[in-house]
């Protein structure tokens, strides 16, 4: 588990369906909706993008889009936002279980294939946290300096 992860309940506002955020199932969608975002902030705000940065930030949704469909019965819903010099995406499943990471060696000294994911996003993200849905489920939110 990430040291900066967090588990909260995450309350819906009423009548927020439809609005906001948008369901994904691919890890390629999330890919080019961070893009978009990203680009979209340079262009709005003048600034030049880093090049690190976006790689980052694409690289977390690209990991936490494919840990839902390997792990968590799959996406239910995707959202990123640009707060600041930050970038916040959120991506939520089924599954009720909190990621985990493990070692990336097995008791006999065997390398493990996969398990890569989470340990990725905890060491990109300036914060991670993850929600528990009322219906069931869980929204993980990441949180990635753009600078």
């Amino acid at each position: 588990m990430c040291e900066r992860h967090t588990t909260e309940p995450a309350y819906e506002p009423s009548g927020a369906q439809g609005s906001g955020p948008t369901r994904l199932c691919r890890p390629a969608e999330a890919r080019r909706a961070v893009e978009r975002a990203v680009a979209e902030r340079c262009r709005t705000t003048h600034t030049s993008c880093d090049p690190q940065a976006l790689g980052d930030a694409v690289l977390v949704a690209s990991e936490l889009t494919s840990n839902a469909i390997l792990h968590g019965g799959g996406v239910t819903d995707f959202h990123v936002d640009i707060a600041g010099p930050c970038l916040c995406v959120s991506v939520s499943d089924r599954s009720d279980e909190v990621p985990v990471a493990r070692p990336s060696v097995d008791a006999h000294g065997r390398y493990r294939v996969g398990g890569r994911g989470w340990p990725i996003v905890c060491r990109l993200a300036r914060d991670v946290r993850v929600s528990e849905l009322p219906a069931g489920g869980k929204r993980i939110t990441a949180v990635v300096a753009l600078t």
